[in-house]
């Protein structure tokens, strides 16, 4: 296995990590239940620790991705700049995740922290979807000529829409 493998087998932990501790809190969050408020929070983190060596096997990814033949190297570039923000918002999280159990362990209330990361998780989760999203449209061919078939259409209906009128 090489570094691009780990890419492909680690990327989805991040991503689907994510969504469901998102969940999860929104859960905790209205039912008022802490175990699983601070559950989540050690999820983030751990997925925070783990998503710099995502983002390092992806470079790996994209070289070995480069030197295939008729790879879309914009998709790839779009790809990497999403990935780059869902990885800034991913370690803010971890942090503010972090910070939220030493107050617990203080024996702060962790209330507002917990609110605030849940806030933070929501865009990390849109952005991590994202991201995971686009990576998939590098291998999955098939997606690619459904999205541009779509836009093409989309643009052709808003032409003949505008010789109408």
């Amino acid at each position: 296995m090489d570094l691009a493998h780990l890419h492909l087998l680690l990327n989805h932990f991040p991503v689907v990590g994510t969504i469901i501790g998102t969940v999860f809190m929104l859960y905790a969050l209205i039912k008022k239940i802490k175990i699983i408020q601070r559950t989540v929070l050690v999820l983030w983190i751990v997925l925070a620790a783990m998503t710099p060596i995502v983002m390092n096997t992806g470079e790996a990814a994209e070289h070995k991705v480069e030197e295939m033949a008729g790879m879309n190297h914009d998709i790839i570039h779009e790809h990497e700049e999403a990935a780059e923000y869902a990885f800034w918002l991913m370690i803010g999280l971890g942090v503010i995740s972090l910070a939220a159990l030493s107050l617990y362990k203080m024996g702060s209330d962790i209330t507002m922290a917990t609110k605030i990361s849940f806030i933070i998780s929501l865009f990390v989760a849109t952005a991590m979807f994202r991201t995971g999203y686009l990576g998939g449209l590098i291998r999955h061919t098939d997606l690619q000529n459904v999205n541009a078939k779509t836009t093409q259409d989309l643009h052709l209906g808003e032409s003949s829409d505008e010789e109408l009128h």
